[in-house]
């Protein structure tokens, strides 16, 4: 087959379709509005297959002449481009239709790497050969020859909204057990209206049938419009008692429990590693999971109290003269930033902005007396966030064209024993290429702060 790729990208998807099929004899175009100088990471881990680039544009004959094109999620159905195509997959759809295991699936606007991961942590102590990928930066392609069989062990999945509207049709996701985290303004600049949005996300229940499970956040604004998709088992999470009658996972006080027809149990351990309530709520729809997959309850405790979190998501990067530094850049949205500051203790000072991405910053607006001082990179969401500060008479820095002035800021302004926390609440568009590069570029500027200070000494 003449198969051309959408989009080869730096998070290891295209990368992952183009070599699942040009080693399994398919003619292969990538094609990428991004040159040769970004994407060289990308086009070396492809080295030495016989790969045609078409890089800084697309060429409709790519498209037209193609038996198939795999698009990146994050290309839009009504591309002109994809209008010619004959036939449109992505690296998911390829995944699903070749799938034998069971697949637990989770979306939702934030939480939900944080939530697959302690899910896959808890799931390999009693399944070790238990697999994550989705929109979590592995392409399920990339272990697509272990899922070719029958086997009771599980692929959990992290669904974007986009990959959801991609599985056309929807059928072909039958996931065991599908979970949304919640339900949260965001990626407005791609989708005309949030009721947009969330039928994409609700799409993760759509291919279930009488014998599997979906789970809904109790607490969200969206309950009833996600519930009434579930086709078979229906249960919530809650950070507050169910009702009863309600199925689902709960927290009284710092446990965790879960109450079924079938009894009561404790989920959560009372102390866990990773701070924040957003996180304790994470874990228990973990937790939730795997106990509908009938992990021991001991099991999934044992796992949660030491689960780490994960890169990019309230990461702790330790002391520098005695100030904790935490890297949160996957912190997109105002309300992950407002969660990450309430998660916290001691004074912090707060490294945000970035780019808008259409939303409402009311959720910024409510913490802006929490940090001890705020730093502000430049963008258009750093602009938004400019006026609410102004209006409030709240004193800020920057905002910087440059990550290393902020953190310096943010360095001369901290105190032994405070923090200093990168959220930008915002997207990276324009200064970095991703969240990921803007985790790494921070991390990198902590790091030079350290040595610094060692050197001075």
């Amino acid at each position: 087959m003449k198969i051309t790729v959408m989009g080869l990208g730096l998070h290891g998807g295209g990368i992952a379709t183009a070599r699942f099929l040009a080693e399994r004899g398919a003619e292969i175009t990538v094609t990428d509005l991004r040159d040769e100088n970004i994407l060289r990471p990308s086009m070396d881990q492809l080295a030495g297959l016989p790969v045609r680039y078409v890089l800084g544009r697309h060429e409709m004959e790519d498209f037209r002449k193609a038996d198939m094109v795999v698009k990146n999620p994050a290309v839009r159905r009504d591309s002109p481009y994809l209008q010619a195509a004959v036939r449109i997959e992505t690296d998911l759809s390829l995944f699903l239709q070749i799938n034998r295991r069971p697949v637990l699936a989770v979306t939702g606007s934030k939480g939900k790497s944080t939530t697959v991961s302690a899910l896959h942590s808890i799931v390999k102590k009693v399944y070790p050969d238990a697999l994550l990928g989705g929109n979590i930066t592995i392409s399920p392609l990339s272990f697509a020859e272990e899922c070719v069989s029958d086997s009771p062990s599980p692929v959990i999945l992290e669904l974007s909204s986009w990959q959801l509207a991609d599985i056309v049709p929807s059928e072909q996701l039958k996931a065991r057990i599908a979970l949304v985290t919640n339900i949260m303004a965001d990626h407005q600049n791609s989708y005309n209206s949030m009721d947009e949005y969330v039928r994409d996300k609700k799409r993760i229940f759509t291919g279930q049938d009488l014998s599997c499970s979906g789970i809904c956040p109790y607490d969200d604004a969206y309950r009833e419009v996600l519930s009434s998709e579930v086709r078979g088992r229906l249960l919530y999470f809650s950070s507050e008692e169910l009702p009863a009658g309600c199925e689902g996972a709960f927290l009284r006080g710092n446990l965790g429990l879960i109450r079924l027809r079938e009894g009561e149990a404790r989920i959560l351990p009372e102390n866990m590693a990773l701070p924040g309530l957003h996180n304790r709520i994470n874990l228990l729809a973990a937790g939730t999971m795997a106990f509908l997959f009938e992990v021991d309850p001991e099991i999934i405790r044992e796992e949660l109290q030491k689960f780490p979190g994960i890169e990019h998501r309230l990461e702790p990067l330790g002391e520098i003269g005695k100030v904790r530094w935490f890297n949160d850049s996957a912190a997109t949205i105002p309300e992950a930033t407002a969660a990450a500051l309430r998660s916290l203790s001691g004074r912090i000072h707060l490294i945000t902005g970035g780019t808008d991405k259409q939303l409402n910053f009311d959720a910024f607006a409510e913490i802006t007396d929490i940090p001890a001082s705020i730093h502000l990179l430049e963008g258009s969401a750093s602009l938004k966030m400019v006026e609410i500060l102004t209006m409030k008479n709240r004193v800020f820095q920057g905002p910087f064209d440059q990550l290393e002035d902020a953190v310096r800021s943010a360095a001369a302004a901290a105190d032994a024993g405070d923090v200093v926390l990168f959220s930008p609440g915002s997207t990276s568009f324009g200064m970095f290429l991703n969240e990921f590069d803007r985790g790494r570029r921070f991390k990198e500027e902590v790091r030079r702060v350290h040595r610094q200070r060692n050197m001075s000494r």
